[in-house]
């Protein structure tokens, strides 16, 4: 690919409006440049898409791929969990070919309406990040961490744990997505009951948690980061490449990496089975992963690769030196549904 492509690419990021999980009903729209082909390029099918990624992250990649490979994608928008619960309603019919991207554990709870498919890439990625099954593969890791406005947290005051979003202070004033619509904010809620114990202890610190929300939940994740970001919020809980736009968009935010230790669980995509174009589906997979698109995603949207040839991403934390909880990704998928039916009483004051 070359170098002056993504070049353009990356400058059209800055007239793409930011977009989150969740903001708005799934759609059924062509993403900007549909059908858009090389000069040599021969027509070469459709490929609809179901994605919940913010704009900036989908249309430079979608737009590549049209140009490179002549295959015209439909895109279709929306949250996590309203994208995966239409998954499961058309499995007797898929109108969708490709889920890209929601949490790998949220890809992995409906793995029955997708169709295992090992990626020409395969070799060259990370086995930490790789599911064993094939059923899904991943993007890029994903550290969740805390945001915070810098002119509503006093320096020196700003929490450096989990345990510190419970503080009083702090009701009211904390930005948190619905994880029934959300599947980063799904993790985030397995994060914290991971560091505190997926047991009763964990879940009475949820409780607290939801407490100090103070009925605030908010309906997807792209509303923590710009709430944050515009001050509705003094503190977020987000995915750490959200908050890293803001920060080098000049924004007045900051980062806390967690001192019980946070999580870094890939987000994936995920062949739906039963797909009317299923070679187009694994075209656009090996292209997700290939190094000229994880080497975009590293330097334009301080995303983590998941290539084993990845380069080191510069003024980011690296992730040896970010504390990790030990992620039961079992655990997240198969009490996926039980999980949030629970979250969801305490929110609503039945527990």
């Amino acid at each position: 690919m070359k170098k002056t492509v993504f070049g353009i690419m990356a400058a059209m990021l800055v007239a793409v409006s930011i977009t989150g999980c969740g903001q708005s009903p799934a759609t059924d729209k062509k993403a900007d440049g549909a059908g858009a082909q090389s000069g040599t390029a021969k027509k070469a099918g459709t490929v609809t898409l179901y994605s919940p990624n913010a704009a900036e992250v989908n249309n430079p990649i979608i737009k590549e791929f049209q140009e490179r490979t002549g295959i015209e994608v439909q895109l279709i928008s929306g949250g996590t969990g309203d994208l995966l619960k239409r998954v499961q309603a058309e499995a007797a019919n898929p109108l969708g070919d490709i889920f890209w991207a929601g949490g790998a554990d949220s890809l992995e709870a409906y793995k029955q309406y997708f169709e295992p498919y090992k990626t020409k890439e395969f070799d060259n990625l990370e086995p930490q990040y790789v599911d064993k099954n094939n059923v899904w593969t991943p993007f890029a890791a994903l550290p969740m961490v805390i945001m915070y406005n810098k002119e509503l947290v006093k320096a020196g005051e700003e929490p450096k744990s989990w345990n510190d979003l419970v503080d009083p202070k702090w009701k009211g004033k904390i930005a948190f997505a619905d994880p029934a619509k959300s599947g980063s904010s799904y993790t985030q809620l397995i994060t914290m009951l991971t560091a505190f114990g997926k047991n009763e202890q964990g879940w009475d610190f949820v409780k607290r948690f939801v407490k100090n929300l103070d009925g605030k939940v908010l309906s997807g994740s792209g509303l923590v980061y710009k709430g944050v970001a515009d001050k509705e919020f003094a503190l977020g809980v987000t995915l750490e490449e959200a908050a890293l736009r803001y920060v080098e968009g000049g924004a007045k935010v900051g980062i806390i990496y967690p001192s019980e230790g946070t999580s870094a669980v890939p987000d994936g995509a995920a062949i739906i089975k039963g797909a009317k174009n299923p070679e187009q589906a694994k075209q656009f997979i090996d292209f997700l992963v290939s190094k000229d698109v994880q080497t975009l995603i590293q330097k334009e949207f301080k995303r983590r690769s998941v290539r084993k040839d990845a380069e080191t991403i510069q003024g980011v934390a690296q992730t040896k030196d970010i504390k990790l909880v030990q992620y039961d990704f079992d655990f997240a998928a198969a009490k996926k549904d039980e999980n949030i039916k629970r979250f969801g009483k305490i929110v609503t004051g039945q527990e």
